[in-house]
């Protein structure tokens, strides 16, 4: 029996819809990446504060990346923030002992009607698992803050404000012949 038109018309605004309420979180546009590898994030963000321009971007950097350097913008200023480390590594010949905690972009502004993408680099951790990264979007009128991570059981869609999702997959083991 064939669906009726109106059904279909239906079902597909259903989906346009959803699509779209996906697209209203701020997100990455590479979702997974493999353990102990350079990462470039590049983070979307979609829409200002109910209709306020965006005047600030803060993101925090989670715990175990490494050597996140942020990539400059025109018209925005970067400031980074780090923090000392409880336990230094070594990297390309020295010793850190102090890593970036926060990256903000301040400057725009950026319209309402308009998306941009906030990029950074950084080496992963060696293991394999979920990363949030929370983003603060700072308006001329407001704020949003895209920090929620999902308890057990839930996901990203159950909050109105997730933070975006990195899923680090296992590092790919190469075996040796002899």
């Amino acid at each position: 029996m064939p669906i009726p038109s109106v059904v279909r018309l239906a079902g597909g605004l259903l989906c346009l819809c959803a699509s779209a309420s996906v697209l209203a979180h701020v997100s990455l546009e590479v979702p997974q990446a493999k353990a102990g590898s350079y990462y470039k994030a590049v983070l979307r963000l979609t829409h200002g504060c109910q209709g306020s321009p965006i005047r600030q971007v803060v993101v925090q950097i989670p715990r175990g990346v490494q050597g996140a350097k942020p990539m400059p913008k025109p018209g925005w200023q970067i400031e980074i923030e780090k923090v000392k480390l409880d336990q230094p590594y070594r990297s390309h010949g020295k010793t850190v002992t102090e890593e970036v905690a926060q990256i903000r972009w301040t400057g725009g502004p950026l319209a309402d009607g308009f998306f941009d993408e906030f990029v950074l680099l950084a080496r992963l951790p060696d293991s394999a698992g979920t990363l949030w990264w929370k983003v603060s979007q700072v308006c001329e009128n407001g704020r949003i803050d895209w920090s929620d991570v999902p308890a057990e059981g839930k996901t990203a869609a159950d909050y109105e404000a997730p933070a975006a999702r990195l899923e680090v997959l296992p590092a790919v083991q190469h075996e040796h012949r002899h």
